[in-house]
């Protein structure tokens, strides 16, 4: 199953249309108009539509009014029904999801939402803004990682979030497996005002990598590998657990202290139960 969020119309799922034809069936469901930036936003207060779409010859595909992740809930829940996907994919995105950027992500946001429902999730993006981008150098890579998943099998619960370098004079120099690297963006807004003086606002920003290791997506962009980042939806900080176990009052002032005392809960992953409920 295949979607994205930059729309059904454009270049980049074209391209994993194309690519994913070679594995074995496919069914798209995308978004019928932009949707970067989204995250992980739902439908909630206005009706969903779905519509048949001939954009892909042979291919059973729809597109959605909503969200990337309304278009995997949609997918799920009423055009695959009792179809079970093998893999979802999502992308091809026009843009670097790395790093931070992963949190707005309407590409992994499909991806994750995929990893919730418990199928095993795939977000591409490459890292060219392009409208016009190429796609080609990446397509083999796509090819072998999604037959690596569908082979091997992805964890429970996470979702791969795969970064490719755009086309250059140099070819990929491989796959890193990475963790995500500590980077920000510097905003700022730019006030302008509209013919009837009305101020409005364009948001800017620099993204600063804050992180100069050697293990992170980042690194691997820059050194033109591609990045693979397993990600997960459980977003405790398990390393904030001990710290306020033992230095906050969890109870008001003058409260009696529990007839039981409570025992600070062991803090890991492990501990605290697998990410995925069904795993």
């Amino acid at each position: 199953m295949i979607s994205n969020d930059d729309s059904i119309h454009s270049a980049g799922i074209a391209t994993l249309v194309r690519v994913m034809q070679r594995l074995g069936e496919v069914v798209v469901v995308a978004p019928n108009s932009p949707q970067s930036g989204m995250g992980h936003a739902i439908t909630l207060g206005e009706p969903l539509r779905l519509d048949h779409s001939r954009r892909f010859e042979g291919v059973e595909a729809y597109e959605c009014s909503g969200t990337p992740a309304d278009c995997v809930k949609v997918a799920k829940h009423h055009v695959l029904k009792d179809r079970p996907a093998d893999l979802v994919v999502s992308g091809v995105n026009h843009g670097s999801n790395s790093s931070v950027n992963v949190l707005y992500s309407g590409t992994m946001s499909a991806a994750i939402e995929a990893a919730i429902e418990g199928m095993p999730a795939i977000g591409f993006s490459l890292c060219d803004y392009a409208s016009d981008a190429d796609f080609s150098h990446a397509e083999p890579w796509i090819e072998h990682i999604a037959r690596q998943a569908l082979a091997n099998g992805i964890p429970a619960g996470t979702a791969l979030n795969v970064n490719i370098p755009k086309k250059s004079d140099d070819p990929i120099a491989g796959i890193r497996l990475c963790r995500q690297a500590r980077a920000k963006w510097q905003e700022e807004f730019d006030m302008r005002h509209d013919p009837y003086k009305r101020p409005y606002y364009w948001l800017m920003g620099n993204f600063v990598n804050l992180d100069h290791g050697d293990d992170t997506d980042e690194w691997a962009l820059a050194h033109n590998f591609i990045s693979i980042v397993p990600c997960q939806y459980d977003l405790t900080a398990y390393h904030g657990l001990p710290h306020m176990n033992q230095s906050w009052e969890l109870q008001l002032p003058g409260q009696p202290a529990p007839a039981v005392p409570t025992k600070p809960h062991p803090v890991g992953p492990e501990n605290y139960g697998p990410a995925n409920p069904n795993g």
